[in-house]
């Protein structure tokens, strides 16, 4: 792959972006703090605006790193303020495989944004960096993450059983994907 780090990315309506400091109490109050919308993911609600200031700060320093693809996602007609944030969570050089998680806030649910930034990433992912898989899983408690990953072409591989833990606990995951061939 082809790494060239977190570029910022436009699409109709949104804007994907680097975090700067200044995105802290956006962060926290439109999706960190909400425990509705952290149900399902891997990393706990942050219980203060201190946490998301330490974990915002661990993520602008890793932007040094070429292969750290991390964006906040913004509306255009919101002036950038962020609502979500999608970014690739592991990957793996020898196959050149990408696998990205995202999240939105409550607010925002239901509006097709998520699945707007997610092709958006895909096709960076494979147009500029090179990926020949992109992969995304969910929880089968949350259908509606599996509806992001299909909207986008993604197709479903199967479901692992008590494969991982989220904050509901050991969980299974559907996992889905999409190769660059098959675009």
């Amino acid at each position: 792959m082809q790494h060239c780090g977190t570029k910022r990315l436009e699409t109709e309506r949104l804007i994907l972006r680097r975090y700067v400091m200044e995105d802290v109490a956006a962060v926290y109050k439109n999706w960190a703090s909400d425990d509705e919308v952290t149900k399902y993911l891997t990393w706990p609600t942050h219980k203060s605006q201190e946490i998301s200031q330490r974990v915002v700060e661990s993520w602008v320093d890793r932007y040094l790193d070429d292969n750290y693809y991390h964006w906040t996602i913004a509306l255009k007609d919101n002036g950038e303020e962020p609502v979500g944030d999608i970014a690739v969570v592991n990957m793996n050089e020898s196959i050149s495989m990408m696998h990205i998680g995202y999240c939105i806030g409550k607010a925002w649910w239901h509006r097709g944004i998520t699945s707007e930034a997610l092709k958006a990433v895909m096709d960076f992912l494979f147009d500029v960096v090179g990926a020949n898989r992109i992969e995304a899983r969910h929880d089968p408690r949350n259908p509606n993450s599996g509806g992001v990953m299909k909207k986008c072409g993604m197709k479903y591989e199967g479901t692992l059983r008590s494969a991982g833990s989220n904050n509901q606990g050991i969980c299974d995951e559907c996992y889905y994907a999409l190769l660059k061939e098959e675009r």
